[in-house]
C-alpha cells in the first residue's frame, strides 16, 4: 500500500479484502484513473475531507487500469467512482466529482 496524496492510501487488488473489507471504520474508496480529469479535481477534496475526518472515516483509492478484479467485482463503470464500505459491503456510491460542501452532506449518515 502506498499514500499518494496527503491522508489518502492506494490500495490494490492484492489488498483490497484487508485494507477496504477488513478495515475498522467505514473506507470511502475512490476508484480512480492516471488519465480522468475529474478523478484529479477530487483529489485535494479527498485530501480535506481525510484530514478532517481521520476518527470517522478512512480514505483510499485505487487504480481501475491496474486493478480490474476489485473494478469488475464492484461494477464500477464510470471514473471517479465513489463507494463506501461499512463492514465489508458497499453501502454508498457515488459517481462523479463533487465539491467538497456536497460530498460531505452526501457522506453525512454513513458518518453518523
Amino acid at each position: 500500500m502506498t499514500t499518494h496524496t496527503q491522508g489518502v492510501a492506494e490500495v490494490t487488488d492484492a489488498d483490497f479484502g484487508t485494507e477496504v473489507l477488513g478495515a475498522g471504520l467505514p473506507v470511502l474508496v475512490k476508484f480512480t484513473a492516471v488519465w480522468c480529469g475529474p478523478c484529479r479535481q477530487l483529489t485535494p477534496v479527498l485530501a480535506a475531507i481525510a484530514a478532517e475526518e481521520s476518527e470517522r472515516l478512512r480514505i483510499v483509492e485505487i487504480d481501475v487500469d491496474r486493478n480490474p478484479e476489485t473494478t469488475t467485482r464492484y461494477g464500477v463503470l464510470a471514473t471517479p467512482t465513489l463507494m463506501v464500505f461499512r463492514a465489508g459491503e458497499p453501502v454508498r456510491s457515488i459517481v462523479g466529482a463533487r465539491p467538497k460542501r456536497r460530498l460531505l452532506e452526501e457522506l453525512e449518515d454513513v458518518l453518523a
